[in-house]
């Protein structure tokens, strides 16, 4: 069956990377009745509705500040997800209080909106940058995280649920590390911050897909994390412009050498499947006995990009390039 049948689904942040390929993907796949564009740019929200052309779209102009403008939108939906947030490391460290108004405010308009119009299912896109933050965009993220697993409880005898889907850097989208060499290849010199330097990779169509099966099987509470490759930036600094100079300038403020997934402190509470991991939650609503198969990871167990077992070959990271079309 087609649980995504006859349900009005709801994006903020629809006309970002992962809205567009998300909102193409239930659209070509499932048959919801609406889906619901939710953004601030009212230009991007016209070129999707020439790309898509599909009646069951409709766009909203909006930004997740404005809670009475988000709780019009939420009126009638059934499943939401939120993936509307500031999102350059470098804007947000400048930005501080613009970066907590739409990343944390906003979420939390969101859980308040989805309760109030009794939502059934709504789901919050986190990153690996909400691990253990060392930027004020990864901090935002890791209290959106908390907001939206904490609001299972907030919801109290409400039929709205909400759970988290935390992934790593995403091949392709806007601002990405592969647009940002790409641009470089021009200058003949690609700057790296430090060749030791790892990162999870999953592409568009991937995340996409995940995040509508975490929405068929989700409970309510849950962390869900793919298994996904890791792979090194300067494998991919060279694919893109091999016949580039490279200039080391070291880390930059707010940057990792290596990302985590899934914390030790998370361990305990972590199950493994076989195309993923799910982060249960500490708290009275949560009731494990409703969770199917899986089996629990070691105690001291960490998802980090330099230990990860599964490592992208660079014949895989030049066929997905490949496919990318240069960005307008």
């Amino acid at each position: 069956m087609d649980w995504l049948e006859g349900k009005v689904v709801l994006v903020t942040g629809g006309t970002g990377s992962f809205g567009g390929e998300f909102i193409e993907m239930v659209l070509k796949e499932h048959r919801p009745s609406a889906v619901r564009v939710f953004s601030r740019d009212e230009v991007k929200q016209l070129e999707m509705s020439w790309r898509l052309s599909d009646s069951r779209l409709r766009f909203l102009i909006g930004d997740v500040r404005d809670k009475e403008r988000l709780h019009r939108a939420m009126k009638g939906v059934d499943i939401a997800v939120h993936a509307a947030a500031l999102k350059q490391v470098p804007m947000a460290e400048y930005n501080p209080i613009e970066a907590v108004k739409t990343n944390i405010i906003g979420a939390a308009n969101v859980v308040d909106t989805a309760i109030d119009n009794d939502v059934g299912k709504v789901v919050f896109i986190s990153t690996d940058k909400a691990v253990h933050p060392v930027n004020l965009y990864g901090a935002t993220k890791l209290v959106a995280e908390k907001l939206f697993i904490q609001a299972n409880a907030y919801a109290g005898r409400e039929k709205t649920r909400f759970s988290c889907v935390r992934y790593g850097n995403v091949m392709g989208s806007r601002g990405s590390v592969i647009s940002l060499f790409g641009e470089a290849r021009k200058n003949g010199v690609i700057r790296i911050t430090d060749e030791r330097m790892t990162r999870f990779w999953i592409s568009l169509r991937q995340v996409a897909r995940f995040v509508i099966e975490c929405m068929g099987k989700m409970i309510g509470g849950e962390i869900f994390v793919p298994k996904i490759p890791s792979m090194r930036l300067v494998d991919i600094a060279s694919m893109i412009a091999p016949e580039a100079q490279w200039e080391v300038i070291g880390v930059r403020p707010g940057e990792k050498l290596h990302e985590i997934l899934i914390t030790r402190e998370e361990a305990p509470r972590t199950k493994e499947f076989e195309t993923h991991y799910v982060i249960e939650p500490q708290h009275p609503f949560w009731n494990p006995a409703h969770v199917e198969g899986g089996a629990p990871v070691p105690e001291e167990f960490e998802y980090r990009s330099d230990t990860n077992p599964w490592w992208l070959s660079r014949e895989d990271m030049a066929a997905y390039l490949a496919t990318l079309q240069p960005e307008s």
